[in-house]
């Protein structure tokens, strides 16, 4: 189930909430090397979330401001969520294939814990 998407912007669905109900949040989508390598690095705030694919494991130096951070497996399932302040290195997570990124603290709301799948709409093709 190989995923190909594209830099880009996009929308991130939060599926799982307790009445079959979806969240849906803007998303950047990075795919390119540069793109994976910037990721929220000298930005003071997010519109969204941030989607990194490929990616299994992040890290938070050089960034300005805490940040919720999503493992997803191949499925799209979320297999694990936590915040991560400035300077940390997180720790691979062995079934991830992507991460999402967003601000610290707007991910409970969303509905993104684990368990929950995602679906990750392409904008402009």
């Amino acid at each position: 189930m190989g995923r190909r998407w594209r830099d880009g912007r996009g929308e991130l669905v939060v599926h799982g909430g307790g009445e079959g109900s979806s969240v849906t949040v803007p998303l950047e989508i990075a795919t390119s090397y540069r793109a994976r390598t910037m990721g929220l690095l000298g930005r003071d705030s997010v519109d969204g979330a941030l989607l990194l694919s490929p990616a299994s494991s992040v890290h938070t130096f050089r960034m300005r401001m805490p940040i919720d951070v999503a493992y997803l497996d191949r499925r799209l399932r979320v297999i694990d969520v936590c915040t991560m302040r400035p300077g940390r290195l997180g720790m691979p997570r062995l079934r991830a294939r992507h991460v999402v990124e967003a601000e610290a603290g707007v991910m409970e709301g969303w509905g993104v814990r684990e368990g929950a799948r995602v679906e990750v709409v392409v904008h402009g093709r």
